[in-house]
């Protein structure tokens, strides 16, 4: 039954985009609205799965070379790692913080740490590309973002 590891992704999709389902029938629903908060969502999953069926059923058979290039460097994995680290510091943070204040952390760090030499032009990004989203959401779509220890 699970021959490929085309097969056995297929099977884990299929798993994953029936949970995100699942948690998708239950958003609330709103009154008054063309399309509801849950319609994306909805077609994300549905999509995940048709193309995860679609995925268990491909024809594509493994050669040696493709499984020699499947095996991830040692350093790699580290990175990997690192930077899911960094993503889990960010969530955990993020209200605590706010988001001008941990995504400039973050955008700083995450890059200085895969290797980004120049550090004048990575404080410069860090510092304006957060500052302006939060500017472009908070005043001019009126969604709120955390503003953590910052004063606005």
């Amino acid at each position: 039954m699970l021959k490929t590891l085309n097969q056995r992704i297929s099977i884990v999709l299929i798993l994953i985009g029936t949970g995100y389902l699942v948690l998708t029938f239950q958003l609330p629903s709103y009154a008054y609205v063309p399309a509801d908060a849950d319609l994306i969502p909805m077609v994300l999953g549905i999509l995940l799965i048709i193309l995860a069926v679609c995925l268990y059923f491909s024809k594509d058979s493994e050669t040696e070379e493709q499984k020699a290039r499947r095996n991830i460097p040692k350093q790699d994995v580290v990175a990997l790692l690192t930077v899911f680290g960094f993503i889990l510091v960010y969530i955990i943070f993020l209200e605590i913080l706010g988001f001008v204040l941990i995504t400039a952390l973050f955008v700083f760090f995450c890059s200085w740490f895969l290797g980004y030499k120049k550090h004048i032009t990575n404080l410069l990004v860090s510092v304006i590309f957060p500052v302006f989203m939060y500017v472009m959401f908070t005043e001019f779509l009126r969604i709120s973002l955390p503003q953590g220890i910052l004063p606005f």
